[in-house]
């Protein structure tokens, strides 16, 4: 179905030639439309057109009210001020908008084919090591970013950029060659291995390998020669270095499932799977001379990077010693996938910590060709989780909180709030144990994507699953709400009725579900998730004050009255699993 036109386009459309045929000399102009508290809308562009030919706004606007006939889509229109128009729209325009939405499964959201290829990449754990409260960010806002982006009809392309390559990896290596019964699962066959399981063996492998690595020089030393035999391709080291990556990704999946939240294994592409192009990266980056020689180093100077003591940082690609820093990679994984994924754009969900590499590691990538004008990278960087005392989140030992523990808690704590209501509502204790994971996790998501991410925020499990608020509980509730209603509505079934005149409380829902597709389209260019979780908590406000307001089914409304509430209720309860389900948090139909 083609996309419906917003009621906002509409009018602007309307302004604009009026202003056109007001003033032909003009040309085309913006007449700056935007919601107001005065009226659905207000138009300022008349003041700064007047202002450039030199004539008077409210003559202006006079004429541009006088050329606007169009009383199917605008009930009133008023000069306002030095030349404003206050425009209110007509209820019967309402119903009809969102009666296309309605009709389209899109709910109206324009669908870009061949809009272009992203390349985002998210979620990126480190083999061997626990996932803890810092991971959480770059999963949870870039998974909604690929839902979003796929949505509006961009082609993603996923890439989990997980550390898989190192040092390290010679200690532990070597470790399990000496000690070959270290991964041996108990459960038997690998397909029954619990995440729990699988990184408690990684992580007495890691302890015990550590201690003896500090406490035994000649184990130190195997350990890096066995480095040596990892980067040389030695079989027997490269097939014991993918029994830690494929134990990890046992870990991995069941963390990314307790989010729920899909990874595929063709999307996990490590550090390791640029391995084999650093060195053409670097030869190509020097014989440019985008890279140079410094104390033996493969360098990469900028004007506006320098130390406190004023002298050039560089970016580091090469060590003089020959081994690889970060920025190879990450600059090989740029010439992959801009010149093999044929990538349009780079999306980096990244800690804000990490922004001056990112910044070295693009303007390199310019330098060098790789990235132009009609490709670029971008950091979508984010900020960090903090504790209620406002301080980065630890546990009461000072270390750092696991996430696995994180998110047992909160579904631990949703199922206690969802089992509160369960009596009352009718639920099973299946339900009851599902419904708390949706609201857990969900909680979850949406504390983080309600911030903007470039902002720290406060973990705080209470506040979390609050049914008052700014919480996707809140949200779950007033869709589960439309839910019950359209249950006991009986025979009757929702229904657009643009004949009627609609109430204030109407007039305000509706308009605010017609803004859904232009919101979806800014949050997709600009990568703000949050202005989507800020809609659909506006859209959920707009609800309850229609409930107080508006009597949905009731045997002393009119059949049409009934309906056409059951159409704009239904409407919501659409757009808010749309957009829920965009976020990556699920919408139980009873809670």
């Amino acid at each position: 179905m083609a996309s419906v036109t917003s009621l906002a386009a509409s009018v602007n459309q309307r302004v604009a030639d009026a202003l056109s045929a007001a003033l032909p000399e003009a040309g085309a102009v913006d007449p700056l439309l935007r919601r107001s508290d005065r009226a659905d809308f207000q138009a300022n562009g008349m003041l700064a057109l007047a202002k450039k030919l030199k004539g008077n706004p409210r003559e202006l606007a006079a004429k541009v009210v006088e050329g606007i006939e169009a009383p199917e889509l605008i009930k009133e229109i008023e000069v306002s001020g030095p030349g404003f128009l206050n425009i209110t729209v007509a209820d019967e325009a309402i119903i009809r908008t969102l009666a296309g939405r309605a009709a389209d499964d899109r709910l109206g959201v324009p669908y870009t084919a061949d809009s272009g290829t992203t390349v985002i990449d998210y979620a990126q754990p480190n083999v061997a090591k626990e996932m803890h409260v810092g991971h959480l960010r770059s999963a949870v806002i870039g998974a909604a970013m690929t839902e979003i982006l796929e949505f509006t009809g961009e082609k993603v392309v996923r890439r989990h950029h997980i550390g898989d390559w190192g040092t390290q990896f010679g200690m532990l290596i070597q470790y399990l060659i000496e000690h070959p019964h270290e991964l041996d699962h108990k459960g038997g066959e690998e397909g029954e291995v619990s995440g729990e399981e699988a990184m408690s063996n990684l992580n007495r492998l890691y302890k015990a390998s550590r201690a003896l690595f500090d406490s035994d020089a000649e184990f130190k030393e195997r350990a890096r020669r066995r480095v040596v035999d990892l980067q040389a391709g030695d079989e027997e080291t490269r097939a014991l270095w993918q029994r830690f990556v494929d134990e990890s990704k046992i870990y991995f999946y069941s963390v990314f499932n307790k989010l729920d939240m899909e990874i595929h294994d063709p999307d996990v592409v490590g550090e390791s799977g640029y391995n084999d192009m650093l060195e053409e990266t670097c030869r190509i980056l020097e014989e440019t001379g985008v890279a140079v020689r410094s104390e033996g180093a493969l360098c990469v100077f900028f004007d506006d990077v320098k130390g406190p003591d004023g002298n050039p940082v560089p970016l580091i690609v090469k060590k003089s010693n020959g081994g690889y820093g970060y920025a190879a990679t990450d600059l090989s994984a740029i010439r992959d996938r801009v010149q093999n994924l044929g990538a349009d754009t780079l999306l980096y969900v990244v800690d804000a910590r990490q922004s001056l590499h990112f910044k070295m590691v693009f303007e390199t990538a310019r330098r060098a060709g790789w990235l132009n004008d009609k490709t670029h990278a971008v950091q979508l960087a984010f900020g960090t989780v903090l504790g209620k005392d406002g301080k980065p989140f630890k546990t009461r030992e000072g270390e750092t909180v696991r996430l696995v523990d994180l998110l047992d808690e909160a579904v631990e704590r949703a199922t206690g709030v969802v089992r509160e209501k369960a009596e009352k509502v009718g639920l099973t204790e299946q339900e009851i144990v599902e419904n708390g994971a949706y609201v857990g996790i969900g909680a979850v998501k949406y504390a983080d994507l309600s911030t903007s991410a470039s902002r720290d925020y406060k973990f705080d499990l209470d506040q979390m699953v609050s049914l008052n608020g700014d919480t996707s509980v809140y949200l779950q509730y007033a869709y589960a709400r439309i839910q019950s209603i359209l249950r006991r509505a009986g025979d009757a079934r929702p229904a657009a009725h643009p004949e009627l005149e609609l109430a204030p409380a109407e007039r305000a829902l509706g308009l605010h579900l017609d803004q859904f597709a232009e919101v979806l389209s800014e949050v997709a260019s600009t990568y703000e998730p949050h202005k989507l979780a800020a809609y659909l908590y506006q859209l959920a406000s707009h609800l309850t004050t229609f409930y107080d307001q508006c009597q949905v089914v009731s045997d002393d409304n009119p059949a049409e009255l009934v309906e056409n509430r059951l159409f704009l209720v239904d409407l919501t309860a659409r757009t808010l699993q749309r957009g829920m389900a965009l976020l990556g948090i699920r919408t139980p139909e009873r809670l």
